[in-house]
């Protein structure tokens, strides 16, 4: 109990984040991705002075190991830039920690992706979650029949938690986003494959409260290459060419959304978080780098999957 309140203690005031979101162009992932970053950092106020000295943990999205295939997993160069953007302003460490959440073994997606290459040359070290062992923390969302969460404690190495996301569609969340891919978060010796007691409880429910018990800092979601139609694995690849930024989860998801043609109000779990984690309405975030509108990218929607029914702009 005691570790659980130093947890929710080091992540609270989640609802107060700045709703400010970055978004930009960015043309293919051969781009100067640590320069891009770092001048969304500025225009969201991340400066040396926040980051000096901590700790970061970066959570991809490692879905499959599927090798080139750049719109099912986080890409491997977007996760480079984030590593050297928080080095150059002063991080004493920054590692990457993901739970696969199809496959029980995270170091076979680690490798398939690419990703273990950069890391193993840039000596940022990895944490496969699913084993870790775990902290019971009171479900502070309490949408869904879970009274306790059980997060890894490798979570108390971090500082600064941030969701390096993929923009994608999603068969049963509609979206996938920075607030998902949260869910990779949670160990599978606890919750499962593919987290099956999580979609259990209900996945929108799970979201929310995974979100607003953890509360993670900072959301980067790699749109460069998405996923349209059945994601998050058997979609097929659309080149949106954006990349988004922001502290508060909810408002990067509703950006992302609008981006790719969607109606956040119209996606549950962003609907129900609404005012509770953040705004998800236009006017209630400041938009910052390109406009929506200039970067919108229809994606494709499935009409006989449910959780994409009328979901379209």
């Amino acid at each position: 109990a005691a570790v659980g309140g130093i947890l929710l203690g080091r992540f609270a005031g989640y609802g107060d984040a700045k709703a400010a979101t970055f978004i930009a162009s960015v043309s293919s992932y051969d781009s100067e991705m640590r320069k891009i970053l770092l001048s969304g950092f500025q225009q969201l106020g991340i400066s040396s002075k926040e980051i000096k000295g901590k700790r970061i943990l970066l959570k991809p999205n490692l879905v499959e190991p599927r090798q080139h295939l750049e719109h099912i997993n986080t890409h491997p160069l977007v996760i480079r830039g984030a590593v050297e953007a928080f080095l150059s302003l002063g991080a004493a460490e920054v590692f990457v920690a993901e739970g696969a959440g199809h496959r029980r073994d995270s170091l076979i997606v680690l490798d398939a992706s690419g990703l273990a290459d950069v890391l193993y040359e840039d000596r940022i070290p990895f944490v496969d979650l699913n084993g870790s062992s775990v902290i019971k923390v009171k479900n502070q969302g309490q949408t869904s029949r879970l009274e306790y969460l059980y997060f890894p404690e490798e979570l108390l190495k971090a500082d600064i938690i941030v969701s390096i996301a993929k923009m994608k569609t999603h068969h049963w969340a509609g979206v996938t986003l920075s607030m998902k891919n949260m869910f990779g978060i949670m160990p599978g010796l606890v919750y499962g494959w593919p987290k099956n007691v999580l979609h259990w409880a209900g996945i929108h429910q799970s979201i929310f409260d995974i979100n607003a018990t953890l509360t993670p800092q900072l959301a980067i979601v790699d749109g460069i290459v998405g996923m349209e139609g059945d994601g998050p694995i058997m979609g097929e690849p659309v080149r949106a060419n954006v990349i988004v930024i922001g502290r508060n989860l909810p408002a990067v998801d509703a950006t992302c959304a609008r981006i790719m043609g969607i109606d956040p109000v119209k996606i549950p779990y962003l609907n129900h978080a609404a005012g509770k984690l953040g705004p998800i309405e236009e006017e209630g975030i400041e938009q910052r780098g390109e406009t929506i509108r200039a970067m919108r990218k229809d994606f494709k929607l499935i009409d006989s999957i449910p959780a994409q029914q009328g979901i379209r702009m």
